[in-house]
């Protein structure tokens, strides 16, 4: 290695896939596969911008992210760990498709220490496609992982020029580049250009622990999303066998039909946890009154989804008493 190659940051690139590694075949064609480029080529392509970092790249998987579970996760985390760990490694960039990037990047900023900078980035078009952003994505997170201030923050995803904290970030736009992805309730925690880093405000975590202890297992946590109208005997129907917890994304702030809330209530005195997030974009899941009485848990600032991932680990941690899971929702 030489003495130049030496002073740059070493940034260890984790592909998993995704539209950033997607190819359509002809720049104009909407649709396209994803997952179709290695890391290896990737890697070389990215080497033509002279970039101030030495990458390295392993692929985890090449498919699309809604195809992304359990066994991906868990080569994620242990990869990402193993680099933590070497000093020979100074950030991760994690490529990802941008369907459950969210997912992903909760996940692993709540079972990983926050020691080093780990950056979750993705694309809205293809590599081939007219306007493609994978590539100026890309650049964009290798900076920020880079960056020693980007350490103590957990885990961030980087997209559109904007960095956002895991808990925080959420896809917004089926289509597009402009502000497909967004923060809530924090929007970005930064800015990122190929030439500039700023960020807005101080790390936050202090401590070099990671929240959970990343599960052997993940139990199965259904989310029951509510409309007009609906009836409890769909309660029934969506719980798997010998149930733990379920995630409704209601109407409004967390609502139901009372016959179907009634039902939950039922499940709830058996040992179910209830978790009260929002079909609404943004906003705040507060906890209400019947709240205490019925046994339930306020997602508070975390969408559906979101809300699933924390109960998973929640449950696989047997952490059940509800006090300690409502707190856990109130600082994810």
């Amino acid at each position: 290695m030489s003495e130049k190659s030496a002073s740059l940051p070493r940034i260890l690139v984790l592909a998993t896939g995704g539209t950033i590694a997607g190819m359509a075949g002809s720049a104009t064609r909407h649709e396209y596969r994803p997952g179709q480029i290695s890391v290896a080529d990737w890697l070389a392509e990215a080497a033509q911008f002279g970039m101030a970092a030495e990458l390295t790249g392993k692929q985890i998987a090449n498919i699309g992210s809604e195809d992304v579970g359990p066994a991906i996760w868990s080569a994620l985390h242990s990869a990402i760990l193993a680099a933590i760990a070497d000093d020979a490694i100074d950030g991760i960039v994690v490529t990802h498709g941008t369907d459950t990037a969210e997912e992903t990047a909760f996940l692993l900023d709540l079972t990983l220490p926050p020691t080093k900078p780990v950056v979750i980035v993705g694309a809205m078009r293809p590599a081939d496609a007219v306007g493609s952003d994978g590539m100026r994505n890309f650049v964009n997170a290798v900076r920020v992982a880079s960056d020693s201030e980007a350490s103590g923050r957990g885990v961030v995803l980087v997209m559109g020029d904007r960095i956002l904290a895991a808990r925080d970030a959420r896809k917004v736009r089926t289509r597009g580049t402009d502000d497909a992805f967004r923060g809530f309730p924090r929007g970005s925690i930064g800015l990122v250009t190929p030439a500039a880093l700023d960020w807005f405000g101080n790390p936050w975590r202090q401590d070099d622990q990671p929240r959970f202890a990343f599960p052997a297992a993940l139990p199965e946590v259904p989310i029951l999303y509510i409309g007009a109208g609906m009836t409890p005997d769909l309660v029934d129907r969506i719980l798997p066998n010998d149930p733990t917890g379920i995630v409704i994304a209601g109407v409004g702030e967390g609502n139901m039909p009372d016959p179907l809330r009634e039902r939950l209530v039922e499940h709830a005195k058996a040992g179910l946890t209830v978790v009260r997030a929002s079909r609404v974009d943004e906003g705040l899941v507060d906890r209400e009154p019947e709240d205490d009485p019925n046994g339930f848990v306020a997602a508070r600032a975390l969408n559906p989804q979101k809300s699933r991932v924390l109960l998973q680990l929640l449950l696989a941690n047997k952490e059940g008493d509800l006090n300690r899971v409502q707190a856990a929702f109130d600082n994810p």
